[in-house]
């Protein structure tokens, strides 16, 4: 769990060796790299030379039993350099059966800090549906500062009874 989003490099059975962020592992070491490049090494062949005959041609007299005289200055006991190859996979799933060893290549990278957006002219206002948000209106009453609708009395509906003296209504 530690190990999550650093930078590991694994190492095959085969000999490949794939460098990548782990994203994900579970109980068998399976492990999900993001980012994954591939490095393998390559062994050069080894080129056939022109002096030296093949088993099935005849040794001609006063050679040696390797082929012709030996007059060559290069050195054929001393390999060839392996080359390195790099690919790139991406996104890889990595079965843990094939997993030799880990290393940690680099720490996880640090999180982005974004600068914060200047204020704009505007307000954060909701949405509404066509209408204001304000208070919503009294059952009966229309809203303060509007005038009653024709035919509609001012004053408590019937059945209340009227304010105390000294208490003006809302809106007058």
């Amino acid at each position: 769990m530690a190990l999550i989003d650093y930078r590991l490099r694994v190492t095959l059975n085969d000999g490949r060796q794939m460098t990548g962020q782990l994203l994900a592992f579970d109980t068998f070491m399976n492990l999900v790299l993001s980012n994954t490049e591939e490095f393998r090494r390559i062994k050069p062949k080894k080129k056939k030379q022109a002096n030296k005959p093949n088993k099935k041609q005849k040794v001609a007299h006063g050679d040696t039993a390797e082929g012709h005289v030996e007059d060559d200055d290069e050195d054929d006991d001393e390999p060839a350099p392996a080359q390195e190859q790099k690919r790139t996979l991406g996104l890889v799933i990595l079965r843990g059966e094939t997993i030799i060893s880990l290393s940690v290549e680099a720490p996880p990278p640090e999180p982005k800090q974004e600068a914060p957006m200047a204020p704009g002219p505007g307000q954060g206002v909701p949405a509404g549906r066509g209408a204001g948000l304000g208070m919503a209106p009294l059952m009966g009453r229309p809203p303060m500062g509007m005038p009653p609708p024709p035919g509609m009395p001012v004053g408590p509906p019937p059945g209340f009874a009227p304010p105390p003296p000294g208490f003006r209504p809302p809106g007058v």
